[in-house]
């Protein structure tokens, strides 16, 4: 009778431990630097708290290891069970192999477009099925020191003959016009971006990056005469290939360096007393019968077809797309939400969606536009040029020859 007894007790402390047992989520991110990682994991808690059910387990990686890492894990197995990723063209490249969930059921019925703008749709879906959840979008714009643009009575410029001109006044009073680190490449292409933006408009960008249109295009090649005026003067910091984004970041932020062309995340890894003293201008203007065209590069998550816990996966994700998790991570970060009922978080974020709001159009960025193997010769090219301006051609030939082998046209 005894041993019946603690049969039956330890069924029954198996069944209540199986009770305790919370499911799991893994979810790998990139989001390395304290203040974004900082906001993901105040989400991941309150997700818990309301789901006590679930457990998420947040792997963080650099965000260039990241990049490379994430090519071996969607193919596993027993992949993650949600990643952090980019939208457009990076996105569609791992759901053209079958390699994402499809989201659909995470919206429910009233779908997609109850949550987010219309207009992020095609940046999110692969053959009319959607395989990317938009978490927060930004702006890029030139990032200045408003202190020495008043010392030195810059008003911010609006032309490209300005802007020259602004940058040569900050050379003859010793600072550095322009600060980049292009260690890790996707710097220079911001300045590839906006200059074919500003040169050739926003069709011809866009047909450049799907493989359309030749690198040894007269066009194209228009818009690196722009860039050289830019790296003949010395108008970039030197060895800038030395420098990841944020190294180069500390020049700005000490005073050395007056302008910066980067992205709203900047203000992540600006200390608390320069803040105040950053301001941003979008691009300036070379052909203004183009229109102004903006760089809104969208981040958001991503389910792995080979999801261990793909019903948990889910979930999570419906908590990430609704209004009180995406204006809880805009406000953390001054971000401007995906969520279309989420307002600007701050004064600056309203500025950006400002000038968003008045361009005429917007594109992802160069490496989330275009094939990520053609993404990588072009940027390889970029950081080349700007160090080695006189091999142009030599640079633009080899581009071309990489289109033709990638897009076989």
């Amino acid at each position: 009778m005894r041993k019946v007894t603690l049969v039956v007790l330890g069924i029954v402390l198996l069944l209540g431990f199986a009770g305790l047992a919370k499911q799991t989520i893994v979810l790998n991110s990139y989001m390395s630097d304290p203040a974004p990682k900082a906001a993901l994991e105040q989400l991941v808690q309150n997700f818990e708290a309301a789901n006590p059910d679930y457990s998420v387990v947040v792997n963080t990686f650099a965000h260039e290891d990241f990049k490379t890492l994430l090519r071996t894990w969607l193919p596993m197995e027993k992949a993650p069970d949600v990643v952090t990723w980019f939208a457009g063209e990076r996105m569609r490249y791992f759901a053209s192999q079958g390699l994402l969930e499809p989201l659909s059921t995470v919206f429910g019925e009233d779908g997609f477009t109850s949550y987010f703008p219309s207009s992020f749709k095609s940046s999110c879906e692969y053959g009319g099925e959607t395989y990317f959840l938009p978490q927060s979008w930004y702006w890029w714009g030139v990032y200045y020191r408003k202190s020495i643009f008043q010392s030195l009575g810059i008003q911010v410029p609006v032309t490209w003959a300005q802007f020259l001109n602004a940058c040569d006044k900050i050379k003859s009073a010793s600072y550095i016009p322009i600060t980049i680190g292009t260690k890790y490449l996707w710097t220079a292409a911001g300045w590839f971006d906006y200059l074919d933006l500003r040169v050739n408009g926003f069709s011809f960008h866009m047909d450049l990056t799907a493989g359309k249109i030749p690198y040894t295009d007269p066009r194209v090649k228009k818009v690196f005469e722009y860039w050289g005026q830019l790296v003949a003067k010395d108008y970039f910091i030197k060895d800038h290939a030395a420098y990841s984004w944020q190294e180069a970041a500390n020049y700005l932020f000490t005073g050395k360096a007056a302008m910066y062309l980067m992205g709203q995340f900047i203000f992540d890894a600006a200390p608390e007393a320069v803040k105040s003293d950053l301001g941003f201008f979008r691009v300036p203007v070379i052909d203004g019968s183009l229109g102004l065209y903006e760089e809104t590069p969208i981040d958001g998550f991503m389910i792995p077809a080979n999801a261990t816990n793909k019903d948990g996966a889910k979930l999570f994700l419906k908590y990430i797309a609704s209004k009180e998790a995406q204006e809880s991570f805009a406000v953390q970060l001054g971000r401007l939400a995906a969520n279309k009922d989420v307002a600007p978080p701050d004064v600056q974020a309203q500025q950006g969606l400002d000038m968003i709001l008045a361009s005429d159009g917007v594109s992802q960025f160069y490496d989330r536009d275009t094939n990520p193997e053609m993404a990588t010769a072009g940027m390889n090219g970029f950081v080349e040029f700007m160090m080695y301006p006189d091999r142009l051609d030599s640079i633009l030939q080899q581009l071309e020859n990489k289109r033709l082998e990638i897009f076989g046209k």
